[in-house]
């Protein structure tokens, strides 16, 4: 099969661990230069560290996704050491899920949700706009999640933001067709990430499962128990349960690796047993 990552070089958000230091090894171990970055220094290094020992070529760049002129250097750095930015993943973010009741406790974390999911997008868009337009071609890859696809309780500023990635994407494509190539990642809950660590009120994770929630706690206890069956946890069975962080980043990849002329436009991942309403 034709290998469309050989020399392209990658920008990567949040990539000091979870889906964007996998994607950023995947993409290495097929050729492609990439310049990740993260707000974590200890945890970037490491990324950087593991791409370099697979032979790959990286670029580590602390930078902060919520301010644009820490994001504008990222690109200059990356034209810098690479001369070009062929793709940019725009991976950072939270998911601070609370209700509105909780709006006291959840305030600080919802400004940094929009500050990180929906500005730390615009921003990464703005940043490599000009340099794609200029190249004749790019290709913008923005994660949003399965939360944007509608309004459900519990999930209102992180589903709202989610949706604006969605927005943000989709404009982005129709005003710049046949010059930038633009992907929306969709993913349904992917448990085995920090991410839900920024989880306010852990109630407010049943508005996604609905009545569903009893047996979706069931199922979860048995996927992270000692004995976890293999109708849940092996992903060649369709009952397959809780999607894998590593099986989230080969569809990133996939998406990636295609000629300049196909662009996969949106992509929905979930694990074909899941419980999720959206």
């Amino acid at each position: 099969m034709a290998n469309h990552l050989q020399d392209k070089v990658l920008i990567i958000t949040g990539a000091a661990g979870g889906f964007g230091r996998l994607v950023a090894s995947k993409v290495a171990s097929r050729g492609a230069r990439v310049v990740v970055s993260d707000i974590d220094g200890e945890g970037l290094d490491e990324t950087v560290a593991g791409v370099l020992e697979a032979g790959g070529e990286a670029l580590g760049c602390l930078a902060d996704v919520t301010d644009r002129g820490q994001m504008n250097d990222l690109a200059t750095q990356a034209v810098d050491r690479f001369g070009a930015i062929d793709v940019m993943v725009n991976n950072a973010g939270v998911m601070p899920l609370a209700f509105f009741a909780d709006h006291a406790e959840a305030a600080s974390a919802w400004d940094r949700c929009i500050d990180i999911n929906l500005k730390g997008v615009l921003h990464g868009i703005s940043a490599v706009y000009d340099r794609m337009i200029e190249q004749g071609r790019g290709h913008v890859v923005n994660v949003s999640s399965i939360y944007g696809n509608g309004p459900v309780p519990g999930a209102a500023v992180y589903g709202a933001t989610k949706a604006a990635v969605r927005f943000l994407s989709e404009a982005l494509r129709q005003e710049s067709q046949g010059r930038i190539k633009v992907t929306t990642i969709r993913p349904t809950g992917v448990p085995g990430t920090a991410l839900g660590e920024g989880v306010v009120n852990p109630a407010a994770i049943g508005g996604i499962l609905g009545a569903g929630l009893p047996g979706f706690m069931e199922k979860m206890g048995q996927v992270f128990g000692e004995a976890p069956p293999e109708e849940l946890t092996d992903p060649e069975r369709i009952g397959y349960f809780a999607l894998s962080p590593e099986l989230l980043a080969d569809q990133i990849v996939f998406a990636i690796d295609q000629p300049w002329g196909v662009s996969i436009s949106d992509l929905t991942v979930r694990a074909s047993g899941d419980a999720y309403l959206l």
